[in-house]
């Protein structure tokens, strides 16, 4: 390979490991992801001591891990309608340009 590519590879592990050493070392080695719930949790508690919640979990994950995993099928569902809708509308557009008489061409294509 050529030097250009080793630098370059170089760079990418470098900007990816990097920072994700730098937050380990800075935080003493905690957990520094914790999660958005537990902070909220906490300032809740600190600015309104006696505070209940309106409304309890439906349902409730057995572990951190099987919480993950639903997130993330969740996020992945959510993309992939996204996905879905934008290639749906960018073939209609084409159609639809395709379609209409009289009208000039792109040079693009």
């Amino acid at each position: 390979m050529k030097i250009r590519t080793w630098c370059m590879l170089a760079a990418v592990v470098g900007m990816t490991v990097l920072p994700l050493w730098l937050a380990g070392t800075m935080s003493g080695g905690g957990a520094a992801f914790g999660g958005a719930d537990e902070a909220a949790r906490q300032a809740i508690g600190t600015i309104a001591p006696g505070y209940r919640p309106w409304f309890a979990p439906v349902f409730a994950p057995a572990s951190d891990e099987i919480a993950s995993l639903l997130f993330a099928l969740q996020a992945a569902a959510g993309a992939g309608v996204i996905g879905f809708w934008l290639g749906l509308s960018v073939a209609r557009e084409r159609g639809r340009r395709d379609a209409a008489p009289g009208q000039e061409r792109h040079a693009d294509r």
